[in-house]
């Protein structure tokens, strides 16, 4: 198989990974060093990538990405393949935990659910495709808010209205952003009764390559034991359902 892939391009892709891991503009030199190839050969590809649109020179020798990727970007975002590829992860999750399971995007203020599984059983919790859930006081909403940027997160408190769902809904600002700070560093939400009483959900993200949140996943239900005495056995199938969903968007699954 790998002597079918062309060196060449993959060394392109590489070149505009770069900008991915937190690059604004890129010289010859740099992509000499990353890729350890000569000047010579690190100023043809990026020349090349210019004229084909992928880069744009913004001064002599720097090179910035090409507005082409914004058409682009946008068009990945919404050309509606992402539940395609996320379906078979959550029935592997469902049967594995016996739980009914979601995947969202975010839209605007709010999470909404693209994709569910269920359980095979009498009795579980469903949810309709396209729901929108508060971000500020479910799982998926929460996870969405703590990996938002810090100019997203505060656009999105001005405009919100924390009203109490139950009686333990976080109205309080301080305390959740607290909380999503916390979200965001051990990289899980729970919903504990938060939106309706008697509902609970444990939700992780599903990451990019590089660390941008692009979907996540959850398992929820009506029994509080989902983030307690369960929550490790659940979130160790979450974390795996992540990852192969990762995969997936790669074309590696």
């Amino acid at each position: 198989m790998t002597s079918q892939l062309n060196g060449s391009v993959l060394k392109a892709f590489r070149i505009l990974e770069l900008f991915a891991e937190g690059r604004s503009e890129l010289t010859a030199g740099e992509t000499a060093t990353a890729l350890d190839i000569n000047m010579i050969t690190a100023h043809r590809f990026l020349h090349t990538l210019e004229h084909a649109g992928a880069l744009r020179m913004v001064a002599r020798g720097v090179f910035r990405l090409g507005y082409v990727f914004a058409d682009l970007g946008d068009r990945v975002r919404h050309d509606g393949s992402l539940p395609t590829v996320i379906q078979p992860v959550l029935d592997d999750l469902a049967r594995q935990t016996g739980e009914a399971c979601m995947a969202t995007e975010f839209d605007r203020d709010m999470a909404v659910c693209i994709a569910k599984a269920l359980p095979d059983r009498a009795l579980y919790v469903d949810i309709r495709i396209g729901s929108r859930l508060d971000a500020f006081c479910t799982a998926h909403g929460k996870l969405w808010l703590a990996f938002m940027s810090a100019a997203d997160q505060d656009h999105y408190f001005a405009n919100a209205d924390l009203t109490g769902m139950t009686d333990r809904t976080i109205t309080d600002l301080a305390m959740l952003k607290d909380e999503l700070a916390t979200i965001r560093q051990q990289g899980f939400s729970t919903n504990n009764g938060e939106r309706e009483s008697e509902i609970f959900a444990l939700a992780v993200p599903v990451l990019t390559q590089h660390g941008n949140m692009i979907s996540a996943l959850s398992v929820f239900g009506a029994t509080p034991s989902l983030i307690t005495e369960k929550r490790d056995a659940v979130l160790t199938a979450l974390r795996q359902a992540a990852n192969a969903g990762q995969q997936a968007l790669y074309g590696k699954a």
